[in-house]
């Protein structure tokens, strides 16, 4: 299992909205494109138009932290970073799901690993 590191910049996040591909799933809206550092690496977004309440986003944010890191870590190919966008449904689809989703998206955008042989 390889290691999923953050994007924390805000340079980062405006280059993959500007000039990555982005695919839109039932819990959750993925934006990717390839990096020069040859890491996975991803960062999430939750705004207030999605939750009004701090804890609610909070919760969203907790539940995409925990299923790019189960995902991505596994499923995604090497250098590629990754935005996650949350959205209402992210607080109250069950877990199972919302990693569907993301790996759904994976595939949808040609990003995930082939099956080893």
């Amino acid at each position: 299992m390889k290691s999923v590191t953050h994007l924390l910049k805000r340079a980062d996040f405006l280059r993959v909205h500007k000039q990555g591909k982005k695919w839109v799933a039932k819990g959750v809206i993925i934006q990717a494109l390839p990096n020069e550092a040859g890491k996975t690496r991803f960062g999430l977004t939750v705004s207030k138009k999605l939750d009004k309440s701090a804890v609610g986003r909070n919760r969203m944010r907790r539940r995409l932290r925990a299923a790019a890191s189960d995902i991505l870590s596994v499923h995604a190919r090497p250098g590629i970073d990754f935005v996650l966008i949350g959205r209402p449904e992210s607080a109250t689809r069950p877990y199972a799901a919302l990693c569907e989703d993301v790996r759904w998206c994976l595939e949808k955008m040609e990003l995930i690993n082939p099956p080893a042989a």
